[in-house]
């Protein structure tokens, strides 16, 4: 059973409550740890029980008070109050909503005033210095929910429940034309042509992609649809939607690109559902869309 009232992003304590097995195996099918982070919990002797370290061969008791210190250092990014909004926090997570035209991370042309330097602010307010990472990731100019892990363990379980496609990834775009079909299925792989291209395209030589849509409402000419993902690729969304023939409007890469209407791509990741990774307590988190698409939704229909 885990130990919910003294929880910390950097700690993590089950205490036994009926069978008695072998400390790895605790730490392998209760806690659900990979075989290299426990090696690394070993290797560092962060492993206790009942606050003194044991071997992963230890044989644990009823009540026994097992407790793993993860130790990391800090990202290090360049704290800026970027006024982020955080939806939910609790020891293990942060839920962020991303507004368009940011970037979630430091790179080379976008060194900072990214997602993360505004995420390390926050958290330095409150004295708290863990090394984030993000399990999802959203294009700059998308808008969005974004889940963001406060420690490795955190990390590698939504990661998992992520490539087992256990957590639910709802988006709405607004796209150009008419969809006729109420919902359907996009099953085509995609596929990067050259390294340095950031263009993708559907070709059989890709990875396996699937979208599922879903209709909200048809305008005269445009659609608002809802999209769910069951895989993961970069750009998947915006891919698919244009192989149907519905490109995204405001989207200059893949869709249909007009400023008057929007300056950015007209998506938004509006729904998340998921466990949480050490409680396994549902998840569930709305983000309303933003003002820019609300705006574009009255342009299509002729409001002002």
């Amino acid at each position: 059973m885990l130990d919910k009232k003294n929880q910390r992003y950097n700690l993590i304590s089950y205490q036994v409550q009926d069978e008695e097995l072998k400390l790895k195996k605790v730490l392998l099918d209760k806690l659900n740890m990979s075989v290299r982070f426990i090696n690394k919990m070993k290797k560092d002797r962060n492993i206790l029980v009942n606050s003194k370290y044991q071997t992963l061969s230890y044989q644990t008791k009823i009540g026994d008070l097992i407790e793993v210190k993860i130790d990391e250092e800090s990202n290090h990014f360049e704290p800026q109050d970027l006024d982020t909004q955080v939806l939910y926090e609790d020891f293990d997570i942060m839920m962020i909503n991303k507004p368009p035209y940011m970037v979630v991370h430091p790179t080379k042309s976008h060194k900072d005033k990214t997602i993360a330097n505004g995420i390390m602010f926050y958290l330095k307010d409150k004295k708290e210095d863990p090394r984030i990472r993000f399990v999802n990731r959203l294009d700059m100019n998308t808008s969005g929910l974004l889940i963001v892990a406060k420690n490795a363990y955190a990390h590698h379980l939504l990661s998992q429940d992520m490539n087992e496609n256990k957590i639910t990834k709802k988006y709405i775009a607004i796209v150009k034309g008419v969809i006729k079909e109420d919902f359907g299925t996009i099953d085509q792989p995609i596929y990067r042509e050259t390294e340095d291209s950031i263009k993708r395209i559907v070709d059989e030589r890709g990875q396996k992609s699937v979208s599922h849509f879903k209709v909200i409402e048809r305008l005269e000419d445009a659609t608002i649809v809802e999209v769910i993902l069951e895989t993961g690729r970069t750009h998947q969304i915006r891919v698919h939607l244009s192989h149907l023939g519905y490109g995204i409007i405001g989207d200059e890469l893949y869709g249909y690109e007009d400023e008057s209407l929007i300056k950015r791509q007209a998506l938004h990741a509006y729904k998340l559902e998921f466990n949480q990774p050490r409680t396994k307590e549902k998840i569930d988190f709305k983000a309303e869309i933003p003002d820019d698409m609300k705006e574009l939704i009255n342009k299509l229909k002729g409001e002002k």
